[in-house]
């Protein structure tokens, strides 16, 4: 049994930050798919892959690994930096690309 532990990225649907300033627990898939034999949909066995636990902090999550046995290995979230942009940089007169229009 073996699980990540990291912090969800931010979705590309939306601008906000929301379900990505926690951390997850999610395990590794212990088995393969396989195609069902009746409507050939994707199916496995193993359970535990559809188990994602939320948490507040890392460590929180560390200890409950540590604390329920379970092998683990935590992947740092990495920070975009933020280009902070004002409305009127798109008018300016020293502006680096010509305007499209």
């Amino acid at each position: 049994m073996f699980a990540r532990i990291y912090r969800p990225s931010k979705t590309a649907m939306q601008s906000g930050r929301a379900k990505s300033q926690h951390w997850m627990l999610e395990f590794e898939p212990a088995m393969a798919k396989r195609p069902d034999p009746l409507m050939g949909w994707a199916s496995t066995g193993d359970t535990r892959r559809q188990v994602k636990l939320n948490f507040d902090t890392k460590d929180e999550a560390v200890a409950y690994a540590q604390r329920h046995g379970i092998a683990f290995q935590v992947i740092e979230a990495r920070e975009t930096p933020r280009k902070i942009k004002a409305y009127a940089d798109n008018f300016a007169y020293a502006r680096k690309e010509p305007w499209s229009h």
